[in-house]
């Protein structure tokens, strides 16, 4: 998944019926790809800026973020939560990462504009800043998957 086609066909494929083993293992995929991509972006900073990586991880991040956060919480998690019904800690885990979308998703935004202006040459954009941006962003990412493939999936069979 390397390419803004991809991630577009990846979205368009998502299943609407049922929660589907291999498109969320695609979909993690993906992110992870981006999150590979994005601390490329960080590695190269100030000086050996890929203009085009930055312009593909900013029009790829929103969708693909934002699309992947519908499916787990209009599929994924109320799946989890009829399997699991009353399970108050499972409850507590899906209420964090549903925090944790909201706050990935206005970070994607920051991190698009701030992913844009590298990419369109912007000379005014402090390198070191956005560094940590993209290392936050990614790592949280990162995280985020890690948790749910070892601690929200591993008794759905659904764990990659």
């Amino acid at each position: 998944m390397t390419d803004y086609t991809g991630i577009a066909r990846l979205l368009s494929d998502r299943p609407t019926d049922a929660v589907s083993l291999d498109w969320l293992k695609q979909a993690h995929n993906a992110q992870l790809s981006l999150c590979t991509a994005l601390e490329e972006i960080a590695d190269s900073l100030p000086a050996n800026i890929n203009r085009q990586k930055c312009i593909y991880a900013a029009k790829s991040l929103i969708p693909l973020i934002n699309g992947i956060h519908r499916y787990e919480e209009e599929a994924l998690f109320p799946m989890l939560e009829t399997r699991n019904a009353g399970e108050q800690e499972l409850a507590e885990a899906i209420a964090r990462l549903k925090f944790e979308h909201v706050e990935d998703e206005c970070f994607a935004e920051e991190l698009t504009d701030t992913l844009t202006r590298l990419g369109s040459g912007d000379e005014t954009v402090n390198a070191e800043a956005a560094g940590y941006m993209l290392r936050g962003f990614f790592e949280s990412i990162r995280r985020h998957i890690a948790f749910e493939q070892q601690f929200m999936l591993r008794g759905t069979k659904l764990a990659s």
